[in-house]
Parts: C-alpha cells; structure tokens; sequence
C-alpha cells in the first residue's frame, strides 16, 4: 500500500496542547462501519453504544516520568528518555523493555558493569565514551553522576546512573511526564538563590519549571497500574472513574491488558509503502483471568470492544483464528495494516492519529480507509481536537 495513501492536512490551531477540562468533555465521532454514516456526540455519551453484556478491554500500562535532563561536566544541557534497562552489550532475551533488579548483576553475584538504562539521548554525538555526566533533579541540580556505556543506533545509547536506586525511583525523583513532540511545553528553571545552604542550579538554560502538574495527572489513565509505558495509551485518558462504574452497572464487562507503549508510537512511516516499514516492537501480557473473561464473553455473544490501538494490536497478538485468547506475555511486533483480517475486535475506541502512521494505518484496516479519511475531513471541518490530548473516535 502506498505510504502517501495515509496522508491528510490538519491546521496546525487543531492540535490539542492540553487535555479537556473533564476527562469525559472530550468529543466523540461516532463511526458506523454498516452504513458509513457519522454522529457528533461527547465521550460522556459512551455508555449509550455497548450492550449488556459487550466487554470493554482496556490497557492498564502505566506512564513513567521517562524525560529527563542531564548535564556535561561543561555546563551544556542534554535531554533524554527512557526507554528501559539492560546491557550495553545485549545478549539474548535481554533486550526487553523492564527495571528488574536482578538482571544488573553477573552470575557470581558481582555487579554488572554493562548493565544500566537504554535511553534516546539528545546531544549524543558530543558525548566522549565512558564520559561522566550528572543527572539532573527538577531545580535543575545534579541529583548522581552517570557515565555513557555505549553508543547504539537511531540516537540510542546506554549510561549507567550511579545512585544505588532503581531506575524507576531516580525517574520518579527527576522524571517528566514523556510528552509527545507535537505538545510544547515553553516553562524554563529558576535560578536558584545562592542564599546560604542554597545548591546553585548547574542549568539555568531550556527545563520545565514545574514537575507536578496537569500532565503527571492527565497524561495517564485512570486505570492505570503497570508502569511501562514511555507514551500514554491515549484512547483512555477520556475514562473517568465515574463513567466505568456506570459501565458496569449498565451490565458492560471490564477486562484488562497491559501493552507498554514506546516511543516508536510517534515514528511516522518514512517507507514509500507499508510493507516496507518496520514497526516496533512492544511488551505486552494477558493473564488467565482477563483472558477467561474476554473468552467468556465471546462465548455468550458478546461483543469485544477495543479501547486503543495498543488494546487492539495485544487482543490480535494473543487471539487464535476462532477468535480466542490465550494467556500471554512477550513482545508484539503486529503491523495492521488495510487488508488485514481481524479475529477478535468488533468495535474500536480510539484517538485521531497522525497522517502516515502505524496507528492511522490500524484504524484504516479496521473502519475502511476512505471511511476513516471522510470522518478526519468531517472532524477538521468541525473542529475536532486531534492527537493524544484531543478527542476521540468510536468506530462500531
């Protein structure tokens, strides 16, 4: 398929830089597969589409603070995101996404010198082998020293931070909520007084003054539970608690996966065809009792309604051709594309994606591709809020 074929323009005013007001004030465009026909509703009106007895499934990864700021020796500023941990040297099966203790030590028990954070590096180039850095607290502050391991491909590089915490620790200390590019954020550090006792900042320059906020509350969902994901599963961040206890006072069934969003969710397809594009791979698990009721409830007749794309790509890795899931866990490369057959997703709960993305290919695949381009025309036209803070779609 033709790359091009998933292009559309959007005025730049339609990029939603922050979230609604409620979670659930959202808009939604309502998409009918039968009949291509269109409804402007609000997210608040979800309620009114699944049936007693459907199975809404939502992804419960949740989003570490993975930005963060780092400073040379020199004075110059380095901004960085988290990826995971593992060896700079990576040997089989240790390449996955995680912050298990045990992995940063050899098999004597010695500590491993390799081990330390897979992260995307800004300013890499400058950095020297082996050279030391200090990781940066939100006043702009060294908070410990880290040292570069080794250079990787694509901007990637390991470095070992040296504070005797867990990354996930240093990150919930010193960490941003991962934004994606397309959402600005022009905050900048105080300088710190130098009154007694006071620590000078070692950066004045380019920082978000703030590490509590908007963001680290609505760049999550509510259900949120598995840290992981270096990107929200946006689809969710409509939900409100109040809404899901409706959801199953309405008799709608509630299961959970857990897909760890990376960053290549925001890698547009640079390849002139589809085919020819590598998509990312991503942690997924599904445990035997979300996958006994997702089972349970296709067996009853009920329909099985995907919240995100991250839900749909986990329930089409574990789903055999009957259209049952087993109990999962590992990495999912799945690329969706137009043509597609689904197995097991009957409706789709999603966000308006990026032109010439995985995602917007998923969608196609699902609603049909000139359906989907005549709801992103009606929704310009009318104003929708696009992207990860912006509206949303159902598409039954």
């Amino acid at each position: 398929m033709d790359t091009g074929l998933l292009e559309y323009d959007l005025p730049g005013e339609l990029i939603a830089q922050h979230p609604a007001e409620r979670r659930s004030d959202s808009r939604m465009l309502v998409l009918n597969r039968a009949g291509g026909d269109l409804a402007d509703r609000r997210f608040a009106d979800l309620g009114e589409y699944p049936r007693a007895g459907d199975c809404l499934v939502l992804n419960d990864t949740k989003v570490i603070p993975a930005r963060f700021y780092a400073a040379r020796r020199s004075g110059a500023v380095l901004e960085g995101l988290f990826l995971g941990e593992g060896r700079a040297d990576p040997s089989p099966g240790d390449e996955g996404r995680g912050t298990r203790d045990e992995r940063r030590r050899t098999n004597d028990g010695t500590q491993d010198t390799k081990y330390g954070w897979r992260v995307y590096l800004k300013g890499l180039r400058k950095l020297r082998g082996g050279e030391e850095f200090d990781l940066l607290d939100c006043c702009g502050r060294a908070f410990c020293a880290a040292r570069l391991l080794e250079v990787h491909a694509e901007g990637q590089c390991t470095i070992a931070a040296d504070s005797g915490l867990s990354a996930l620790e240093v990150l919930n200390r010193i960490g941003y909520p991962p934004l994606p590019p397309y959402i600005k954020r022009n905050a900048y550090v105080r300088r710190l007084s130098q009154d007694a006792g006071a620590t000078p900042a070692i950066h004045t320059g380019r920082m978000p003054v703030l590490r509590e906020g908007e963001d680290l509350l609505r760049y999550q969902t509510v259900y949120a539970d598995r840290p992981g994901a270096v990107a929200a599963p946006t689809a969710g961040l409509h939900f409100t608690l109040d809404m899901l206890d409706a959801l199953r006072a309405g008799g709608i069934h509630l299961a959970r996966i857990t897909l760890h969003v990376g960053p290549g969710t925001f890698k547009p397809v640079t390849e002139s065809t589809l085919e020819n594009h590598r998509i990312h791979s991503e942690a997924f698990s599904l445990d035997a009792e979300n996958a006994a009721i997702i089972n349970q409830i296709r067996e009853h007749g009920g329909r099985i309604i995907a919240v995100g794309t991250t839900s749909t790509r986990t329930l089409e890795t574990v789903a055999d051709e009957r259209g049952r899931v087993r109990p999962a866990a590992g990495q999912t490369d799945l690329f969706i594309t137009p043509g597609y057959r689904f197995k097991i997703v009957d409706a789709l709960i999603t966000n308006f994606h990026l032109p010439r993305s995985t995602l917007l290919a998923l969608v196609a695949a699902f609603a049909g591709l000139d359906p989907v381009l005549k709801a992103y025309r009606h929704a310009i036209a009318q104003c929708y809020r696009f992207y990860s803070y912006g509206d949303a779609m159902l598409i039954l």
